[in-house]
């Protein structure tokens, strides 16, 4: 199995980063096949306007790495790790900016728009999270994107993890040990048990066997 871990933190040894580590080690001593990748290596613009940056092909033309990072990374991945500081109580810029960019690839108006709409979805997720708060509120807004983005693309958020610390590396100080549990998340992405109910879903008595 295939997992990208997607690290939205500009910091190449930060508190994101030390978390990402994490997951990799988890995920790789399950067997999966990891590729880390920092964001900002791929993506240095924002969404445009598609009418007006579309070459005569209809391909994207802002000129960064996001293509490659989106159809040679993401695309084909059974899971996505998204490790994100918390600024200002939301995803980093760079993770943001990942989400939006993506439009204009499944965007009726795209040539491999059928393309990335099947492949985009049915994925496993995780959110791993650093912040200085200890405060619960802080990260509310952005595990609810990731359900909404989750639902939106029929795929499965099978976890999330969060640390606090501030200087580098601080959260690994942090007494509720983000660390092993972002390992442990990495370890479990293709195993932990999932279930999101809707009304007409059948249904066992018992949860677990």
């Amino acid at each position: 199995m295939k997992l990208l871990v997607l690290v939205g933190s500009p910091r190449r040894a930060g508190n994101s980063a030390t978390l990402a580590q994490a997951v990799q080690r988890g995920a790789e001593s399950s067997g999966a096949d990891v590729a880390v990748r920092f964001i900002d290596d791929f993506v240095t613009s924002f969404l445009r306007d598609c009418r007006t940056c579309r070459g005569p092909n209809g391909e994207c033309q802002i000129a960064d790495r996001f293509a490659e990072l989106f159809f040679e990374d993401f695309l084909p991945a059974h899971g996505v790790v998204f490790c994100s500081p918390i600024y200002w109580y939301g995803l980093s810029a760079q993770t943001k900016a990942f989400f939006d960019r993506t439009f204009c690839h499944y965007a009726a108006s795209s040539p491999r728009s059928a393309e990335v709409l099947e492949k985009m979805g049915r994925k496993r997720l995780g959110l791993v999270l650093a912040s200085e708060e200890t405060y619960p509120g802080a990260s509310l807004g952005i595990v609810h994107q990731m359900q909404e983005f989750s639902r939106y693309t029929y795929s499965e958020l099978v976890g999330v993890v969060r640390g606090v610390g501030n200087r580098r590396g601080e959260v690994q100080l942090d007494p509720v040990d983000p660390v092993r549990e972002a390992e442990r998340l990495g370890r479990e992405m293709f195993v932990r048990a999932y279930s999101d109910y809707r009304l007409d879903t059948p249904r066992s008595p018992r949860v677990w066997p």
